[in-house]
């Protein structure tokens, strides 16, 4: 069974069909069994889940997101990231999913762990696949608020500075330090190429500023981060990135961290058996 919502939840969660609103997202929903919902990452659409889908939707409902700005969808108003959170809160309660598992990538990922963060009660397991509370720790360790500012500032402003023609030309390769096989950057591509610069921006922009770090404490469902060290130049550098990783979900009160020393960013890409094998053993972990 596949069918294909649209929904406009911005502020209060409500379904508004007749209003001219950007929508905070659209949602594909695939397969049938309880619920999970997936999270694509920055300026990405859902097609970076299709093979994940594949794999689930015998025995799951695959609520599949593309984001507002994303591929090809009309960007929102800031702040993204506030609206997104609360929009997602309110599809859950709207289509009255009980406790969904919550599989993220990168921006997703965060996204992810916000939601346990916020609503604890309203969502359960989750899964982060190269995603964390704090990406800009990695970006800028320890810096300040105001070097943040000003680095976060001038990402937003060359990714303004894009047309869209332009962001189309320089995405693929941008992709290829993400994704190992040319012929998924391919098929990422091209629902990515269509997005919105500015909204891609604006994105990370808001991103660079939320911290969870602390937050991570009240997550209540367990946690599974699916981390990469495909692109680290040796073993000191990786065995950095995994005590980063690993420091960043400490917080958590049940969680596991788990690498695939060869997948680059998109791991449900680069490593699809090792993926599919780590969420059915988490997802039937949690079922037991």
């Amino acid at each position: 069974m596949r069918a294909v919502i649209l929904w406009s939840l911005v502020c209060l969660g409500l379904l508004a069909q007749e209003s001219e609103d950007p929508q905070a997202f659209s949602v594909e929903v695939h397969g049938s069994g309880p619920p999970v919902l997936l999270i694509p990452g920055l300026g990405c659409g859902g097609n970076v889940w299709d093979g994940t889908v594949e794999a689930l939707s015998d025995r799951y409902t695959c609520h599949v997101f593309t984001l507002a700005g994303f591929a090809g969808q009309p960007a929102l108003p800031e702040p993204f990231l506030e609206t997104i959170r609360d929009a997602l809160l309110g599809y859950i309660e709207a289509q009255k999913l009980a406790q969904p598992v919550v599989i993220g990538h990168s921006l997703g990922a965060f996204m992810a762990l916000w939601l346990g963060c916020h609503a604890p009660q309203s969502v359960g397991p989750l899964v982060a696949v190269d995603g964390l509370p704090y990406y800009t720790a990695l970006l800028v360790p320890g810096a300040d608020s105001a070097v943040v500012e000003t680095q976060a500032q001038a990402l937003r402003a060359r990714f303004a500075g894009l047309t869209q023609e332009q962001y189309a030309q320089v995405n693929p390769a941008n992709l290829s330090w993400m994704i190992q096989d040319p012929a998924d950057i391919e098929h990422v591509a091209a629902q990515s190429n269509l997005s919105d610069p500015k909204a891609v921006g604006q994105a990370a922009y808001e991103m660079m500023h939320v911290d969870l770090r602390a937050q991570v404490a009240r997550i209540q469902s367990p946690v599974l981060l699916l981390g990469a060290t495909g692109l680290a130049r040796d073993d000191a550098q990786r065995a950095s990135i995994e005590q980063a990783y690993r420091g960043q979900m400490a917080l958590i009160p049940e969680h596991r961290v788990v690498f695939h020393a060869e997948a680059r960013h998109f791991v449900q890409l680069d490593a699809r058996e090792w993926f599919y094998q780590q969420l059915e053993e988490f997802l039937a972990g949690d079922q037991e």
